[in-house]
Formats: C-alpha cells, sequence, structure tokens
C-alpha cells in the first residue's frame, strides 16, 4: 500500500473514530500527524510542526477569548434585548431578530457554536412562550450563524481563506461571505414559510415594556440561562418545561404573554433585582464595561477592515485592555476560550501539513483530477463535505478537502472562488444535524418539547438539507465558472 493512501485512510479513521467516539478530531489529528509523519513519512518533530498554523490559534484564541468576556459582562445579553426591543415585540419578527443577532455575532467573530450557545436557549424560551415552532426557531438560529460565518473577520472566513492564500489558489473574501450568507437567507425564507410564518404575522405585538407585571427578566451578573429554569421567577424547575410566568408553587392561571425580552436567570437570583439589570426593573441597561465592550467589538472590525490589522493579535489586545480595566467581569474568560475548537482546528491543519509535506495532496487531487469528467468531480467533493460534515466538525472537512481539491482546481477546468464557496456552503449548512455541535445546542436548549420527536425532526431536516445543499451550490457556484 502507498504511503499516500495510508495517510488517507487514517484521515479517514480519525473521522469515523471521532463521530463514533466523541473523542475530540483535533487531538485524534495530532496524534495521527505524529504517527504518518514519524513511521510513514520519515518526518522529525520540526517537519510535523511545519503545518501547524500559528495565525489561525491566535485569531481563534482572541477572537473566543474577546466573546467570552462580552458574554460575561452581559453584552452579548444586552445585544439581545436590544434587537428584540428594536421589532417591537412583533412576534412575526423574532425567529428574524435571532437569524440576524446570531448571524451578526458570527461575522464579527465569534465562533459559530458560541454564537448558538448564546442566542439558543434564549430564542428557544420566545418560542415556547409564544407557540413558534422550535423546529423554526432553531434551525433560523443555526443557519443565521452560517450566514454570517464567513465574513472576512470571522473563524470560519479567516480559516477558509488562509488556506486559500497559503495553497496558492485565487480568491474572493466577498464571494465566499455572500455565497454562505444568501444561501442561509434563502433557506430561512422557505423555513419561515413552511413552519407557520403566516400566522405569525397574523398575531402581531406582544408588549414590550413590562405592562404584563412580568417585568423583564434579567440575566444575573451576564450570566447565560439554564434551559430548565423558570423565565420569572428564577426558581429551578429541573429538566422541566419553562413555564409562562407561574412559579411552580402558584396554581397555573392565565396571564397575558410576558414580555419578549424576557428571558431565565439562574437558579437563586431574583429577575431584576441583581446586577445583571441594575435594578431597573429587569431591563438590562448599558453600564461602563457593556460600552467599552460594545466599542472593542466596533474597534475589532475597524481595526480588521479599515487598517488591515491582524483579527487575532487585535482581539487579545482589545481582551486584555477590557480585562484589566474590569477583572472580576474577565476573571473566568480565559477559561471560557473555545479550547476545544482550538485544538480541533490546529490538529487538523497540522496533519495536513503532514499530508502536503509527504505529496498526499497532490497524489489525491490528481485522483479526483483523473475522474475525467470536471463536474462530476466537483460534486462529489461537495457532497462528501456535506456528508462528514453533518457528523463531524464543518472546519475540519473544509481544513482537508481544500487542500486536497488544489491540484484539481490548478487544472483551471474548474472555477476556483465558485468550488471554494460552494465547498464552504455544502460543509456549514448541515450543522443543523443533531448530531453536530449547532444542532445538539439547539435539542438541549429546547425546553417543553418532546425531545425524541425534536431529534427525529432535526435529523429528518438535516437529511434533507444533505441531500439537496450541495447539488444546489455545485449548480449555482460551480457550474457557470466551468472553464
Amino acid at each position: 500500500m502507498s504511503p499516500e493512501l495510508v495517510s488517507i485512510l487514517v484521515l479517514v479513521v480519525v473521522f469515523v473514530i471521532a463521530t463514533t467516539r466523541s473523542v475530540n478530531m483535533g487531538a485524534l489529528a495530532f496524534a495521527a500527524a505524529f504517527g504518518v509523519g514519524t513511521l510513514v513519512a520519515d518526518l522529525d518533530a520540526d517537519g510535523i510542526f511545519a503545518g501547524f498554523p500559528g495565525d489561525l490559534f491566535v485569531v481563534l484564541v482572541g477572537v473566543t477569548y474577546l466573546f467570552a468576556i462580552a458574554r460575561a459582562n452581559g453584552t452579548t445579553d444586552w445585544l439581545v434585548h436590544a434587537a428584540v426591543r428594536l421589532v417591537r415585540g412583533r412576534v412575526a419578527l423574532i425567529p428574524w431578530v435571532m437569524f440576524a443577532l446570531t448571524g451578526a455575532l458570527t461575522a464579527i467573530g465569534a465562533v459559530s457554536p458560541a454564537a448558538v450557545a448564546i442566542v439558543a436557549p434564549i430564542a428557544l424560551s420566545f418560542a415556547t412562550r409564544y407557540a413558534i415552532s422550535p423546529l423554526l426557531m432553531g434551525t433560523m438560529v443555526v443557519h443565521g450563524a452560517q450566514a454570517g460565518g464567513f465574513s472576512p473577520i470571522s473563524i470560519y472566513g479567516s480559516i477558509v481563506n488562509g488556506i486559500v492564500e497559503r495553497e496558492g489558489l485565487p480568491g474572493s473574501e466577498v464571494t465566499l461571505f455572500l455565497a454562505s450568507l444568501i444561501a442561509n437567507l434563502l433557506i430561512a425564507g422557505v423555513l419561515f414559510a413552511l413552519f407557520g410564518g403566516r400566522k405569525l404575522w397574523a398575531r402581531g405585538s406582544v408588549p414590550t415594556d413590562g405592562a404584563t407585571g412580568e417585568g423583564d427578566a434579567g440575566f444575573a451578573d451576564g450570566e447565560t440561562p439554564d434551559p430548565g429554569t423558570d423565565a420569572t421567577s428564577g426558581t429551578a424547575t429541573g429538566t422541566g418545561p419553562v413555564t409562562s410566568g407561574a412559579t411552580p408553587a402558584t396554581p397555573a392561571t392565565p396571564t397575558a404573554p410576558a414580555s419578549p425580552t424576557a428571558v431565565a436567570v439562574r437558579p437563586g437570583r431574583e429577575a431584576g433585582v441583581t446586577g445583571g439589570t441594575g435594578g431597573t426593573g429587569g431591563i438590562i441597561r448599558l453600564t461602563p464595561a457593556r460600552i467599552a465592550t460594545l466599542t472593542a467589538l466596533v474597534a475589532l472590525v475597524v481595526a480588521v477592515l479599515g487598517f488591515d490589522l491582524d483579527a487575532g493579535l487585535t482581539a487579545v489586545t482589545l481582551a486584555v485592555v477590557l480585562s484589566t480595566a474590569w477583572p472580576d467581569d474577565s476573571r473566568r474568560a480565559v477559561g471560557e476560550i473555545a479550547w476545544s475548537t482550538v485544538l480541533l482546528i490546529c490538529g487538523v491543519l497540522t496533519y495536513v501539513g503532514v499530508l502536503e509535506e509527504m505529496g498526499t495532496i497532490t497524489w489525491a487531487g490528481e485522483g479526483v483530477g483523473g475522474i475525467g469528467v470536471p463536474l462530476l468531480a466537483a460534486v462529489l467533493l461537495c457532497y462528501i463535505g456535506a456528508v462528514v460534515s453533518a457528523f463531524a466538525s464543518s472546519v475540519g472537512i473544509m481544513g482537508a478537502l481544500i487542500p486536497l481539491a488544489v491540484p484539481f482546481l490548478a487544472q483551471g477546468e474548474i472555477g476556483a472562488v465558485g468550488m471554494v464557496a460552494a465547498l464552504a456552503v455544502s460543509a456549514t449548512v448541515v450543522d443543523v444535524s443533531p448530531f453536530s455541535t449547532n444542532g445538539a445546542l439547539v435539542l438541549a436548549a429546547a425546553p417543553d418539547v418532546d425531545r425524541e420527536r425534536f431529534f427525529r425532526q432535526l435529523m429528518v431536516y438535516g437529511g434533507i438539507v444533505v441531500a439537496a445543499v450541495p447539488a444546489l451550490a455545485w449548480l449555482v457556484l460551480v457550474v457557470p465558472g466551468l472553464g
């Protein structure tokens, strides 16, 4: 068996083990890089670490550090509440608010699972309160995260654009961003039409000023909600459903809907009393720390887009400034950096570096190109990305597939910009699968639902996306660029 084939089979084994045994794919990839690099490719440690993506490591650490601070001091909670108030409580717009909010978070640098983890519990609580389909609300959150996920300063965008640049491929940051944005926006529109959007429009608006007497329950000290916590009493309810305002000790009585800005608080906290709201009736107010954090997020965008500064180093610098000024808010932020994502990405890309060192990339790419039908090879790559990503890491599969396609794209018969965009869309829209991180977060965050039924719904919907979207992405993005 040739060394190239051995390295490809090891990569397949890494994906299989990560999928079936819930082992971090990055850790597996580091082990595979060590084993294959030493035993098969005859590389020393320096040769193995030559593929370590130091620039992406700093981007991941810096951006997730900054967002951990934003979450700790309540800035992300303020953004959620401000977005809902912006639409004046119109029920039909709430799913779109969640779509736009998660999209904005990922577009300015939040890791997709982090954005979903922030928004999904609140979004699914709204779905329960206002009888919105949890499937609609959950998928809107995930597709929103992917809609903004390929902006030039986002995690996914930085990774893919960095791979494209290192591989010497022609690229377009704007095309990549717009391809994902438009694809997810169209999917969201279809979902809204199919899962009760017209009925939601007919229901009008709900109060946003606490006039119902329940007030707006703010997060205590910037903390995020627990799915099994009563939204207004602050009383733990275990894994049971979130009620519409009645505490467990109070008989259920008909009440007006709570404010759409009402969210859960952690057990033992009283809504509207602690530092999360400043004692202002539950409305989350801007504090100096939150104003500074919002300014830092804007500064990150301006620095990267306006002055072409490195996103990772800029984010780390801003996070350090905030940590120095408000150490109490930032004490646990370092521990909340997405270390598992850092390990995943750096491990997979290090293994890909080993593949490049031993010539596997060229060998595999020539094999794909040898199919003789460029369009067929392109659509096969899109489906490989979608199927594997539905059960494993979107970033991991993109980090492996794009380099594998380099020799194939170098022939010039398929446009590289469109092919990379098609691969990116195919590998990320399937994150609605309950086997993926984002889908699992949505499933876990949904209160008062039949979880087995909801799991089946997400699985069926994920299967439809896997079957349909790669072909559509190939048709729209690849076929017009055929050379």
